[in-house]
């Protein structure tokens, strides 16, 4: 179990987030060690987590910085991401956030529709701009992982279809405005073996031959990110394994020297680095359960209600060396409401605090306000 902070946890209020800066800065250092090459460019997918101090750790560390949104785009310049650093994706970017977007003249546009490309072209002609273009290209793998977090399949709403793909080259290539760099992918979240990666990577190199021929070459290749967590042991496994992620794209992508490749790495960045710290009010007798009921919820942390996700549950102030089976759930009126069944834990009472563990994505940056709740606060050493 890791060392938590007890002391200054108990003086806090929960429920909180608590990341451990030291882990976050070892897996960057990790991340910097595999992606050695000149080649290699790591952003940031800042949807996993926008808390300040984490960002502006990442941004102090040179990575650039992938993000869905304006208010996103504000919040890495203001961590310090420079806009040469900063690519702007998602499906349904609006008028305002483009205009933003062209106004700080980031580094490139993950285009996922030939609409988009005719409306950021006539936006940036009106600025005298040109726009750097990347398309985004459903490469029709099927990574295995939650349907919710599958990205790449054929027909999906990301992206652009690989039969499509002529007609959103061909636009950009007329368009004055428009300057194409490269191709953008992304197959899912939660990848934990490699060979989804690999099969990534031919598609790409057929796509690249493909257009070669044709006169088009791509300066860019953008993988995404996808790379997985293991939320079952994060004590034994609190960095993922770069190496082998990095080396699959080294050693099966046939680029040139003067191509870039660029990684969206988000989860395995700051999966392992967060945990989310509640209290327990209660504990429930039922007629053949026993029940933790915290003060946390599916307001708190919403991946087990939305996707049947399992965290690691510890109570890290009891010294009872007895256990007994519980369910551990929140004060939501929701039946969803609920971080995990039969999770065997000390002997607990009210006051305890818990640990739900490997929080550190797609936990506090989801955060509602659902029953009129606040927010969760911060905590971090």
């Amino acid at each position: 179990m890791s060392n938590f902070p007890i002391k200054e946890f108990e003086a806090a209020a929960t429920p909180f987030y608590f990341y451990d800066m030291e882990l976050l800065r070892r897996t960057l250092d990790a991340v910097k060690d595999s992606a050695h090459d000149d080649n290699f460019h790591v952003h940031y997918a800042i949807k996993a987590n926008a808390n300040p101090l984490v960002i502006k750790k990442i941004s102090e560390a040179g990575l650039g910085v992938d993000c869905v949104s304006e208010g996103e785009i504000r919040a890495a310049l203001k961590a310090g991401f420079p806009a040469s650093k900063i690519v702007f994706a998602g499906v349904g970017k609006g008028d305002s956030e483009i205009d933003y977007a062209l106004d700080n003249d980031i580094e490139c546009f993950n285009v996922e529709s030939i609409p988009e490309l005719q409306l950021i072209q006539e936006m940036a002609a009106v600025k005298c701009k040109v726009a750097n273009i990347a398309i985004r290209v459903n490469p029709d793998i099927d990574a295995h992982t939650h349907h919710y977090i599958t990205t790449g399949l054929e027909e999906n709403k990301f992206g652009v279809a690989l039969d499509m793909l002529r007609s959103a080259v061909d636009y950009c290539l007329k368009s004055p405005n428009l300057r194409l760099v490269g191709l953008h992918f992304h197959i899912g979240s939660q990848i934990t073996v490699m060979e989804p990666f690999k099969l990534l990577c031919e598609r790409i190199n057929g796509l690249i031959d493909t257009y070669k021929k044709l006169g088009v070459e791509f300066q860019s290749i953008n993988v995404g990110g996808g790379l997985g967590i293991d939320y079952e042991d994060p004590d034994g496994q609190p960095i993922p394994d770069f190496k082998s992620y990095f080396e699959v794209f080294r050693n099966n992508l046939r680029l040139d020297s003067t191509q870039q490749v660029h990684f969206e790495l988000g989860r395995s960045i700051v999966g392992q680095c967060g945990s989310l710290i509640t209290k327990v009010r209660y504990v429930k007798e039922g007629l053949k359960k026993k029940f933790v009921i915290v003060d946390a919820g599916m307001t708190d942390l919403i991946r087990p209600a939305l996707y049947q996700a399992h965290h690691v549950i510890q109570n890290i102030t009891s010294t009872d060396i007895a256990t007994e089976t519980y369910d551990v759930v929140g004060p939501i009126c929701e039946s969803s409401d609920c971080f995990g069944v039969e999770e065997t834990l000390p002997v607990t009472k009210r006051g305890d605090l818990i640990a739900i563990r490997s929080a550190g994505a797609y936990g506090e940056i989801m955060a509602s306000q659902y029953n009129c709740r606040n927010l969760p606060g911060c905590v971090t050493n």
